[in-house]
């Protein structure tokens, strides 16, 4: 799905503040922000964190961004931050672009087909090595994803970024013959080796029991023991 349809987005303008006051921002629900670009001065802002979902439901969406009521402009995400363990929203940075020049951007691959590879079917696994693309087109000419169908591939085969084919006014960045995009391999078998399955063996033997050497030296040893206290007692005699 390419980004030709913007979507509108309304911000606060914000004083830039210290951590205390941005996690109080954040437990309210609210989420702060940054724009900056196209040749006008960086603007902090805050905005209710379902609203900014919302507008940013489709990646590579051109957004029409409006400041505190003012005129829109078009932006596009440029990074978002997110908690590391509940995933939500921290801060998002846009950029202002021009509909009219190319920019560089990224877009996640998908994977189509994958169940129906021959190489699948027959057990091997499936890798997918590079999520996502580096690309270069006009800001409403970003995809939110490119598709790939894999449902050919064999085993032992190895797909590339050359094999891809990226929508019109879509530039792939990357390495086309050097990018590995996935790999299907044979299935790993971890097998126990030979020899530490007969050394195990040997020091137990084939029932559990201590082999029989263990057993005829602490056999050899009661005696000696029993022969110490004999000779104790008749010295105490």
């Amino acid at each position: 799905m390419a980004a030709s349809d913007t979507t509108n987005l309304q911000v606060d303008r914000r004083r830039p503040e210290g951590s205390r006051a941005t996690r109080r921002l954040r437990r309210s629900g609210r989420v702060p922000g940054v724009v900056y670009g196209g040749g006008d001065d960086p603007i902090t802002f805050e905005v209710d964190a379902r609203v900014l979902r919302n507008a940013l439901a489709h990646g590579g969406a051109v957004i029409d961004l409006s400041v505190e009521g003012g005129s829109a402009q078009p932006v596009v995400v440029k990074d978002e931050q997110h908690h590391p363990v509940t995933g939500s929203l921290l801060h998002v940075d846009l950029l202002r672009v021009r509909l009219d020049r190319a920019i560089e951007a990224t877009t996640i691959l998908e994977l189509v087909g994958g169940d129906e590879a021959p190489g699948v079917k027959e057990g091997g696994v499936l890798e997918q090595v590079t999520r996502e693309l580096n690309i270069e087109a006009l800001p409403t000419a970003i995809p939110d994803h490119i598709e790939h169908d894999v449902s050919a591939m064999e085993m032992n085969d190895t797909l590339t970024l050359a094999a891809i084919t990226a929508p019109e006014g879509v530039s792939l960045l990357d390495d086309l013959e050097e990018t590995v995009v996935a790999t299907l391999s044979p299935p790993r078998v971890e097998e126990e080796p030979e020899e530490e399955i007969e050394e195990e063996t040997e020091l137990v033997g084939e029932e559990g029991e201590p082999i029989e050497g263990e057993a005829a030296e602490g056999e050899a040893e009661a005696p000696a023991e029993g022969g110490g206290e004999a000779e104790g007692d008749s010295g105490g005699e």
